[in-house]
């Protein structure tokens, strides 16, 4: 059982969503033990940088649900966070850079929108160098991302705000998104886990740079999830396809 606020802040987005089926534990607990650790610990790390406040009515919507015994899907009433750099619809996306600094999406990125249709909450966006374009984590609007192993320390880059924020205990799981070593270096600064996945295989349209609002797919560029454990790094059932393409014959 969960006990602690620790406790749930770093067992894995397996192990929790496991508990939140079994009604171990309620969608509205977690997102609050989540938001108490952000308002204790953020303000040194600075991983998250902008909060959404409808969570709470939808974490408590998937409470009733579950009771009814409904479920949204594998990631039901897990509180997630979201690299600002992919779009989320209502809630800023900066992509770290000035311009963008007011901007607010109609509509959520392809991949945001695949999570939140298997269930999950998203509650908050986290921390990037502007464009998403470096390998530290620091931008001109909301500053510097510190490892919170060691606040002296770097976190890498870019996708520098979701490795801390997942190693802090701050979310369930954070997407990010990689070209040359986007989610893999800073998971390795933060000693988390994350997956850059083949490319093509997640939609990356609605990730900022391309323009905002725009369904330009990154050459190159891929969307996937940085994790506290292994298992939770290969969720294919909910933010790209369950059934991959079969393997070509030797030669072929």
């Amino acid at each position: 059982m969960l006990s602690t606020e620790t406790d749930m802040a770093f067992e894995s987005a397996t192990a929790l969503t496991a508990r939140l089926r079994a009604r171990e534990i309620s969608s509205s607990e977690l997102l609050r033990n989540y938001r108490a650790r952000i308002d204790r610990f953020n303000p040194a790390i600075n991983a998250v940088v902008t909060l959404d406040e409808r969570a709470f009515e939808q974490a408590t919507a998937a409470d009733a649900a579950l009771a009814r015994g409904e479920s949204w899907g594998p990631l039901h009433g897990l509180p997630i966070t979201i690299k600002d750099s992919l779009e989320t619809a209502g809630l800023r996306t900066t992509a770290g850079a000035p311009e963008y600094a007011a901007h607010i999406p109609t509509r959520d990125a392809d991949a945001v929108a695949r999570l939140r249709a298997a269930g999950a909450i998203v509650f908050g966006k986290t921390n990037l160098p502007a464009y998403a374009a470096d390998c530290q984590t620091f931008n001109p609007i909301f500053g510097t991302t510190r490892n919170p192993w060691n606040l002296e320390r770097a976190v890498g880059g870019s996708s520098g705000g979701a490795a801390a924020a997942v190693a802090a205990g701050l979310t369930g799981l954070d997407l990010g998104s990689d070209l040359g070593g986007s989610i893999r270096n800073p998971a390795g600064y933060c000693g988390v886990y994350g997956l850059r996945p083949s490319y093509g295989l997640i939609p990356t349209r609605g990730h900022v740079p391309g323009p905002p609002g725009s369904l330009v797919e990154l050459d190159m560029a891929t969307v996937g999830p940085l994790t506290r454990g292994p298992r939770t790094s290969g969720l294919r059932s909910t933010s790209w396809p369950g059934q991959m393409p079969p393997t070509p014959p030797r030669g072929a």
